[in-house]
This record gives C-alpha cells, sequence and structure tokens, in this order.
C-alpha cells in the first residue's frame, strides 16, 4: 500500500543520513493545577515549595516573607495539607482525585476526537507536580505533533491560573529547537456549552436531594484583593459565571450566591468569603444549604475536603441542618461536552 502521509512524503525529500522526524499531527493538551505525588512529609513539602515558590501565585518578595515562607510554611504546612490530602486520596490508584480524573478527561476527549480528524493526538499535564506540562508537549512532538492546542482548564482567567499555566508551556519551549506551533484556548467563563452543563448538573444533583436548598453558594477559589485591584479579570468572570447559571436555572441573587474561598495568609482576599457566608447563614436561620464550584473543572482537595468537609461542618455547628457539596463537572457527560466544545471551536483552520 502506498504510504500518502505527510510524513512519508517528506522522507521521500529527506538526504541521506538526515534524523528521523515525525510530523504532521495535531496535538491537544489539557492542563489543570497539579497534585503531590503522595501524601507524605517530603513529597507535600516538593509540591508546596514548587507551588508557592510561583510569583503568580505569590507576589510577595520579602525578606520577610522569604523568612515566613523557608522557616514556618515549609516546615509545618506539609505534613497539615498531607494531612488532608490523605482523607481524599485515590487508594486503589494511589494518587489524587484531580489526577485520576484529569487523566480520565484526557481518554475521553482523545476518544471523542477520534472520529473528527485521525491527526489529533490528546495529551494532559499538571502546572505543579507530575506529568508536568513540559513532558505533556514532548510527548505530543514524539508522536509528530507539530501544531498543539494548549487548554488551561480554569474556566475564569486568573494570572495565578491561566497565566502560569502559561508560563510553563512558554519556558518549555524555551527549551526546544524545533518549537511547535502553539495556540492557547481562551478563558471559557460564558461559554454557552459551560453554562448550560453547570444548570443541567446542578439540576441533577439537586434532585438526587432529599432536602431543598434554602440557598446555593457558587464558590470560587479566592485572589488577593491586590491582584484585582491591579487589573486581575478574574472576579468579573466569576460574577458574569454566576449571573448566566443565575438566569439559566431562574433563580435569584438570594437563592444563587457568589463567594470565594481558599485564603492564604493574612492579607485580604476578594469577597464574600465562602466559610464566613456558610457561618452567617446558619446562624441567620438557613437549615438547608447546597455549593457548587463553578471554577474548579475536577474535584480536587478544594473540594472534597475544604467545601464538603470543612464548610459542612462550620454549616451544622452554627445551626445548620442538611448541607451537600455539589460534584464538579469533572470527565461526567455534560464536563466533557464543554471540553469539546471549546477544543473543537479552537482547532478551526487546523481541522475540518
Amino acid at each position: 500500500m502506498n504510504d500518502a502521509s505527510p510524513d512519508a512524503v517528506a522522507r521521500g525529500y529527506r538526504p541521506a543520513g538526515h534524523p528521523p522526524v515525525k510530523s504532521g499531527k495535531i496535538g491537544v493538551l489539557i492542563a489543570n493545577l497539579g497534585t503531590p505525588d503522595a501524601t507524605d512529609y517530603w513529597s507535600m513539602r516538593r509540591y508546596l515549595k514548587e507551588f508557592l515558590s510561583d510569583k503568580r501565585v505569590i507576589e510577595e518578595n520579602s525578606l520577610t516573607w522569604k523568612l515566613v515562607f523557608n522557616l514556618i510554611i515549609l516546615t509545618r504546612r506539609p505534613a497539615t495539607k498531607g494531612h488532608d490530602y490523605d482523607s481524599i486520596w485515590n487508594r486503589e490508584k494511589n494518587e489524587s482525585p484531580l489526577k485520576t480524573i484529569t487523566r480520565s478527561q484526557a481518554q475521553k476527549l482523545a476518544a471523542s476526537l477520534a472520529p473528527v480528524d485521525a491527526r489529533i493526538q490528546v495529551e494532559w499535564g499538571m502546572r505543579y507536580g507530575n506529568p508536568s506540562v513540559g513532558s505533556a508537549i514532548d510527548a505530543l512532538m514524539a508522536k509528530g505533533c507539530d501544531r498543539i492546542l494548549y487548554l488551561p482548564l480554569y474556566p475564569q482567567y486568573a494570572a495565578a491560573t491561566t497565566a502560569t499555566a502559561c508560563d510553563a508551556a512558554f519556558k518549555h519551549l524555551m527549551t526546544m529547537r524545533w518549537q511547535p506551533t502553539l495556540r492557547v484556548a481562551p478563558p471559557y467563563h460564558d461559554e454557552p456549552a459551560y453554562i448550560e452543563a453547570l444548570a443541567s448538573s446542578l439540576r441533577e444533583e439537586l434532585a438526587k436531594l432529599a432536602f431543598k436548598p434554602d440557598v446555593i453558594l457558587a464558590s470560587f477559589h479566592g485572589i488577593p484583593q491586590d491582584y484585582f485591584d491591579k487589573g486581575d479579570p478574574y472576579y468579573c468572570h466569576c460574577a458574569k459565571t454566576t449571573r448566566l447559571l443565575r438566569d439559566a436555572l431562574g433563580y435569584s441573587e438570594e437563592q444563587l450566591r457568589m463567594t470565594f474561598q481558599s485564603r492564604f495568609g493574612t492579607a485580604e482576599w476578594i469577597k464574600p468569603y465562602t466559610d464566613k457566608t456558610v457561618e452567617a447563614l446558619a446562624q441567620s436561620g438557613v437549615k438547608n444549604l447546597a455549593i457548587i464550584t463553578p471554577g474548579f473543572s475536577a474535584d480536587c482537595l478544594e473540594t472534597l475536603e475544604e467545601i464538603a468537609v470543612e464548610n459542612g461542618d462550620i454549616f451544622k455547628a452554627h445551626g445548620g441542618t442538611n448541607f451537600a457539596a455539589i460534584p464538579c463537572l469533572n470527565d461526567s457527560e455534560p464536563g466533557m461536552s464543554v471540553i469539546r466544545a471549546v477544543v473543537l471551536r479552537e482547532l478551526q483552520g487546523w481541522v475540518s
């Protein structure tokens, strides 16, 4: 059979001794925040050091911060966070749920894109920890991908998430002699497929509950107020997602409220705070509460432990009765429809 692939055609024009080259494939790389390799002290320390040393995440660069970071945070926090991770750890695969889910998202995306164009290859990576974004780019290049669509799985843009994910990819490209063409998918906070997936998923999960929530919180990961003041669009993206979700469900501002979680350090962060809101709602007489986390594309420590456990305990400790943490879109059918829709839109011009 005659091999008419781009690589075969190119081989016919290469001089003797030319290094072997694979080309003509199209890569899709999805990326999420990251995960420790294990829950022990040193694995957690390595992960936290990489994560919290990122100047996009912690913009503080004073001598005081450096001393606090190295002498206190990296001494005490690995054990605490390791305990938290251990409580949600996927023991069957010996990895974090985020890693399990992101791998599954990549596998399902690959299967759904195979009929679209046989040239498409899919990989996944993490900004912090393993597999790294750089190793995923190398894997796609080894398969012959000279064009790569990069999709950081953050619906709402923030410098501490989307931008640093791009930094990791671009820094890896700086080490390469033959760089692939890299196209970065934009944030999808107002993508119709994303809003509909959130709405349909929430309806389905609420129907499973034995109670009807008096209030639903849309809890997003927070950022320092200073980052917003400097021009980060994150708050506005979260607000638009919440407004569109509210409209899709026919909810009022009282029924579906936006809050922000996961504060770190002593600085002021964007408000309202999730934990303080949960506490205040319980104290005000709200007995039934549900929390959805639209900014997370996959369940992780912040959703499975911070929301489901910590905030659930806060609600009940202050008078609340029924509490539910709504799962993320994950690798569900609605969740995959979002990723597929964004990918197909951004592959235009590369595939038919």
